[in-house]
């Protein structure tokens, strides 16, 4: 047994699709496959029950679960204990971080400091172009980003690590903000604040998209210098709206603006952990990240920039 063959069924366990695994193992779907084929022949049971349709564990996959992740802790737990040696490190990881990430963040740095122990982390937040610049110069161990890494930065990869779902934020006397879940089209009317495309091109991108594809332009109106300005002008005036990652809306009070869904679409961002191609992939940090948290609620109190 192979611990390549544990940690491919571990991702397929948790994926529950081949194809979502082997991009998270950053291993074509082939590889992943054949990997899971020699651990169940070596194990003499199938671990998944395997159709057109679906993945879904079997019994003997249920019960071999526990243990594999048992296993791949103990190797990150050894790898963690030698890596500021072998790197020279001071003990500190440099982690650029996104807003938005709400109590994940926590989440995440609470099982980093479980699987090592000894490392201090240290949260860097900068715009995405000072954030990536500052990974590409060794000021940084990883970073947070959303959607893709800029062309100009070919010395970074990206590890997909989950979607984020945004929702849309109305003034609580609107009368979107009751009844029916909205569509998009219905704020055609409403001027959209939102932050300037040169701080966070991906989320402008996939609003003014989406706003595309529901057949309007959206007039812009200028967003505040931080989320609460945003809310605040949301909330005040004239009729205004923007969108909030789900993360920080749970989170965020806000008694002047209603945080919806949308009814005729879902919009989601993909965050991804950019590290530098030339280093190690940094395997204890990955196992914190992709600890599942508990879906966010809708429709509680959060508009963001980055």
């Amino acid at each position: 047994m192979e611990l390549r063959q544990v940690r491919c069924f571990v991702a397929v366990a948790e994926e529950l699709h081949f194809g979502r695994a082997a991009e998270r193992l950053l291993l074509g779907q082939p590889a992943v496959s054949q990997h899971i084929r020699r651990l169940e022949r070596e194990l003499r049971v199938e671990l998944f029950d395997r159709s057109p349709r679906h993945v879904r564990l079997t019994a003997a996959g249920e019960l071999f679960l526990p243990g594999a992740r048992r296993m791949l802790a103990a190797e990150e737990e050894a790898r963690a204990s030698v890596a500021e040696l072998a790197e020279g490190r001071t003990g500190v990881l440099r982690l650029g971080t996104v807003s938005g990430l709400g109590p994940r963040l926590d989440r995440i740095l609470d099982a980093y400091e479980r699987h090592a122990p000894g490392v201090r982390v240290e949260l860097v937040s900068l715009p995405v172009k000072e954030r990536l610049a500052q990974l590409a110069g060794d000021r940084l161990d990883a970073a947070f980003v959303r959607a893709a890494v800029p062309d100009d930065s070919p010395e970074l990869r990206l590890i997909p690590l989950w979607e984020e779902e945004l929702l849309i934020a109305l003034p609580a006397r609107h009368p979107l903000a009751a009844g029916d879940q909205p569509a998009l089209p219905d704020l055609a009317g409403l001027p959209l604040r939102l932050t300037d495309r040169r701080t966070n091109p991906a989320l402008v991108d996939l609003v003014v998209n989406a706003c595309h594809e529901a057949g309007f332009e959206p007039v812009t109106a200028s967003a505040g210098g931080t989320l609460h300005d945003t809310l605040a002008a949301v909330g005040a005036g004239a009729p205004t709206w923007t969108v909030v990652y789900a993360a920080n809306a749970a989170m965020t009070s806000a008694p002047r603006v209603v945080f919806r869904r949308l009814r005729d679409r879902t919009l989601t961002l993909r965050t991804s952990l950019a590290v530098r191609r030339s280093r190690s992939v940094p395997r204890v940090l990955l196992a914190a990240c992709r600890e599942q948290p508990p879906p966010c609620r809708p429709g509680v109190p959060g508009a963001e920039t980055e």
